[in-house]
């Protein structure tokens, strides 16, 4: 798929006008608001309509699967304004209502217990029989590759890419994932929650790039590797995985340690962050902050002890 990269976001913006227009006919004086411009998405905003034109590699028939997918799981995933991707100077384009997403500067008020059980009713859910795997390890993968490419000789790369290596087949999306297999998001964080209708409805799961099927205990990776790093504090981390249970998660067992099943994916998602995070740090060209710090660090450790098979 060719992609006129200079020509999409006037285009999209002009779309995402035309579609909010079309479901409000009165319009709406705002202009389109840009809320993502990167090379795997561009996503803009006009009123309550948004318009996300997904990563130029995206797959036509597994993108029409996951946003199948959203569609019928309300409740649990925001639903999509039209059934199917449309293309859109090479790009894949879906339309999406707009929602309130968490406030960045009220972190007392991150929706830890609404993120969790979102995730037990997805995990619950019987998964498609077509949808392909969720995407999580290939992404992790991704991030790994890009900093042996780009910081090779950066000296937080060895401990980091090591921390990677020693991890299974499976997380670094080199082999089939362990089953039984449940419908997993795939990249799990707060920025994927938002409230619908907008201000004040109830929280949904936002993004299916990585919807599919997998290792549930991947979704819960990310607040658990930022919990064992000392990012997350322990109350916060207690809360998001009490709610999981309490919503009859299967990820992790009903009771009793929950990191036999956790501790690979949660590796994974460590190696990936503390990669993204040294790669972009010597493209900017400039040192670790304490956090990006941490997260080397914690792969040092990682490193040293064998990580914990999820199958047991």
């Amino acid at each position: 798929m060719t992609t006129d990269a200079p020509a999409l976001l006037p285009a999209l913006q002009a779309r995402v006008r035309e579609t909010a227009h079309a479901r409000t006919p009165a319009g709406c004086p705002c202009g389109a608001a840009t809320l993502a411009d990167r090379p795997d998405a561009t996503v803009v905003r006009h009123a309550g309509t948004v318009a996300k034109a997904h990563a130029a590699d995206a797959d036509p028939a597994e993108l029409s699967l996951r946003v199948t997918a959203a569609a019928r799981l309300p409740g649990v995933l925001l639903p999509p304004l039209a059934p199917a991707p449309v293309d859109l100077h090479g790009r894949l384009v879906t339309y999406w209502p707009y929602g309130t997403p968490v406030d960045p500067e009220d972190p007392d008020a991150a929706p830890w217990e609404a993120a969790a059980t979102l995730l037990a009713r997805l995990h619950r859910t019987p998964a498609p029989a077509a949808l392909p795997p969720m995407r999580g390890p290939a992404k992790a993968a991704r991030a790994a590759a890009r900093l042996s490419d780009t910081a090779r000789d950066h000296p937080a790369t060895a401990p980091v890419l090591a921390a990677w290596a020693a991890l299974p087949a499976w997380a670094r999306g080199k082999a089939a994932m362990p089953g039984p297999a449940a419908l997993c998001h795939g990249d799990l964080h707060l920025g994927q929650l938002i409230r619908h209708p907008a201000p004040d409805g109830p929280w949904l799961l936002i993004d299916v790039d990585d919807l599919g099927t997998g290792v549930p205990a991947w979704d819960l990776a990310r607040p658990a590797a930022w919990y064992a790093c000392g990012l997350l504090p322990p109350e916060e981390w207690h809360r998001f995985l009490t709610a999981y249970r309490a919503a009859g998660g299967p990820a992790v067992p009903a009771e009793g340690d929950p990191w036999p099943a956790l501790d690979v994916p949660a590796r994974a998602l460590t190696a990936q962050t503390a990669a993204r995070a040294v790669a972009k740090a010597v493209l900017a060209g400039r040192a670790l902050d304490e956090v990006e710090r941490s997260l080397v660090d914690a792969c040092a450790r990682m490193a040293s002890v064998r990580p914990a098979d999820p199958r047991g």
